[in-house]
């Protein structure tokens, strides 16, 4: 497939890691998506894109038109369309907040419709950008979209959480909650709030979610891979504690994860497949 990408410009650049264009036909129908440190918004221009929760106690979905996912907690399960033409935003964990303009909670490991979050805009969206052929035009056209959306002035916390968050990303979560917490001259129990506010979660959770994103991107499927150093590299000093997210995590042992890996090699250069693994 193919993968356009596109980091945008100031002031969105706080907010969103980058936006993408990808079409073509995937290699694998279904990915087993873990937990990563980001939100999403998806515009398909494609066929029908089937979604799975890994709680059995959740229906799932089929969405045709354009969606919403908050920051996830556990792993999902994504089926592409045959072919592929898909436009997404990879929101910083903190970024989709500020263009929702609804607390991040009501996003939490959930898919929503766009119309449900941006009244009557979704067909417009997608006309707007399916109707151009060029795949950097597309990305220019919903970077502006965007921009128009973006709220003139930050909503209460946010700025805190911003900061706290981007010490997290650049620390692959590895700083103490507490050190943040001193560091902000606020109390550990406000800046979980914030953060549940304009994440969703705590951000304890969202260091756990770094520190596992920092460890699975760093797995090399194609040489020896000492588990245990990746590990401590990425954190994890316990290795039941390492075994138990990783299964949690992924669905697999990290010795059945690597097979698969090495079973179903990435794509070079695409980089979606560094953290969704086929679910074949």
């Amino acid at each position: 497939m193919e993968y356009v990408v596109r980091v945008p410009a100031p002031p969105l650049d706080r907010f969103i890691d980058d936006i993408y264009c990808l079409t073509g036909t995937p290699r694998h129908r279904r990915m087993n998506v873990p937990p990563m440190p980001s939100a999403h918004l998806f515009v398909n221009l494609g066929g029908p894109v089937r979604l799975w929760d890994s709680d059995p106690s959740v229906p799932p979905a089929v969405f045709t038109d354009a969606w919403f996912m908050g920051v996830w907690t556990r792993r999902f399960l994504f089926e592409y369309p045959t072919p592929v033409r898909l436009v997404g935003v990879h929101f910083k964990p903190w970024g989709i907040s500020p263009f929702t303009g609804m607390p991040a909670t009501e996003l939490r490991n959930r898919w929503v419709p766009v119309d449900a979050v941006w009244r009557r805009s979704s067909d417009r969206i997608r006309d707007q950008v399916g109707d151009i052929a060029s795949p950097t035009e597309r990305l220019r056209v919903l970077e502006e979209e965007l921009r128009s959306r973006l709220a003139e002035a930050p909503s209460r916390g946010l700025s805190l959480v911003q900061h706290t968050g981007g010490r997290l990303e650049t620390s692959h979560g590895a700083i103490p909650i507490g050190a943040l917490t001193d560091a902000a001259g606020v109390s550990g129990n406000h800046l979980a709030m914030q953060f549940k506010s304009h994440v969703g979660v705590t951000p304890k959770r969202v260091a756990r979610i770094y520190r596992f994103a920092r460890l699975i991107v760093s797995v090399d499927a194609l040489r020896p891979v000492d588990w245990s150093r990746l590990a401590h590299a990425a954190g994890y000093f316990d290795q039941a504690h390492f075994s138990r997210e990783f299964k949690d995590f992924t669905g697999h042992t990290p010795t059945d994860y690597l097979a698969l890996r090495r079973r179903f090699p990435a794509e070079r250069g695409f980089p979606p497949d560094s953290g969704p693994m086929p679910a074949d």
